[in-house]
């Protein structure tokens, strides 16, 4: 046998090695097979919709469309310390769809690309309110309370200690104390902390029962955790029975009138959605939900009622505050007054401006670590709002 041969075949058998070590790893720790997570962990965030397992969310055979306004092409905006053209702006950004609707009617509508305006994109942590939605009827129906605790629905998961006090409302407004830090890693050297087996996670279940650890007692601090809404996703699917899926496309995506199906991503099939992200959508459709926040909960078309007068409350009202000093409550920001936003990672924003009747949809593929941003995108936000 030739050197050459040689080494080549030491190579392959090193390479099948390495990769049967890496399988063997990744279904020990409950993550995708060693390829599909290395496609997950470097595409941008536009393209992680389908690299994971989903469930439909399904529309209904009755849309609310859309009417347009009058056009309007933002100008000049101060970003970062800097006068930019709107367009610069974009793309500085990373932005893939940018809306603005202004008293319920579409003024601006940009793509980057035609395809993105047919294209189901990530929302990241905007899945969060989409999730607080969901609780929120189940509270108004009497199906849950934000006193219960969450081992009132899972005593399984009981720890004898702090972990057992914590209730609803306290996993709402970030209050917990799970000891699972929101720092994202960067590139695969950060693939094994808590977050990221959480985020690419194969069973929801597996991963919570092996980090119960506590960071701090249950509502004595607010630190953001994507752990909690996980919790709250988990209580949903026991109390109604069904998956979280479906009851949003029965009680939320089709009664505002979604054009197209939605997805949310899931642990595995048939298993539970990762309710801290993953809630995957067209831009006008998410515009949907924000107009919903606008209205008061209710569907101007059909008059139903969404989102109860005493949820919207909930959701625009900050009880503490977070990251950037910005308010924050039941999975919503309230970084200006008036103003209550669904933010997400990569640059994912539903901005509504309830006293200028203004929403504002930006979907981006902006990298991790450029989270930082976000104060300085929604300055620019406020600026296109306010501008009439």
């Amino acid at each position: 046998m030739s050197t050459l041969l040689k080494v080549a075949r030491n190579t392959v058998i090193v390479l099948l090695a390495l990769y049967l070590a890496l399988f063997g790893l990744t279904k020990v720790i409950h993550y995708p097979d060693p390829i599909s997570t290395i496609r997950l962990g470097l595409a941008p965030a536009s393209k992680t919709p389908d690299l994971m397992p989903s469930h439909i969310i399904k529309a209904g055979a009755k849309v609310s469309d859309w009417q347009m306004g009058k056009p309007e092409t933002p100008g000049n905006v101060i970003y970062n310390g800097n006068s930019l053209s709107f367009q610069n702006f974009l793309d500085t950004t990373h932005t893939n769809a940018f809306l603005v609707i202004r008293n319920g009617k579409i003024t601006y509508e940009y793509y980057k690309d035609k395809k993105f305006s047919n294209l189901r994109l990530p929302s990241y942590s905007v899945g969060k309110t989409m999730t607080s939605i969901v609780v929120g009827q189940l509270i108004d129906q009497g199906k849950i309370s934000e006193k219960d605790t969450f081992v009132k629905y899972f005593p399984e998961f009981k720890t004898g200690g702090d972990f057992d006090t914590i209730t609803i409302q306290q996993l709402l407004d970030m209050q917990s104390g799970v000891g699972v830090s929101d720092n994202y890693p960067s590139g695969p050297s950060g693939w094994g902390v808590a977050i990221a087996q959480m985020y690419g996670g194969t069973d929801m279940h597996w991963f919570l029962m092996h980090n119960r650890k506590m960071a701090f007692k249950p509502g004595t601090q607010s630190i953001y955790r994507s752990v909690d809404p996980e919790m709250i996703g988990m209580i949903i699917k026991k109390v109604t029975g069904q998956s979280v899926s479906d009851y949003f496309s029965t009680n939320i995506w089709q009664a505002v009138g979604a054009e197209h199906n939605a997805t949310w991503n899931v642990d595995h099939v048939g298993g539970i959605e990762k309710t801290f992200c993953c809630f995957n959508a067209y831009a006008r459709d998410y515009a949907r939900i924000g107009q919903l926040v606008l209205d008061n909960g209710i569907v101007p078309a059909t008059k139903r009622q969404v989102i109860s007068t005493a949820w919207m409350k909930r959701l625009t009202s900050p009880v503490t505050r977070l990251d950037y000093g910005w308010g924050y409550g039941a999975y919503m920001w309230h970084p200006y007054p008036g103003v209550s936003l669904m933010l997400g990672l990569h640059g994912q924003f539903v901005y509504a401006d309830i006293p200028n009747k203004t929403l504002i949809v930006k979907l981006s593929d902006e990298p991790t670590n450029t989270d930082n941003r976000s104060p300085m995108v929604a300055a620019v936000l406020k600026q296109v709002s306010e501008k009439h």
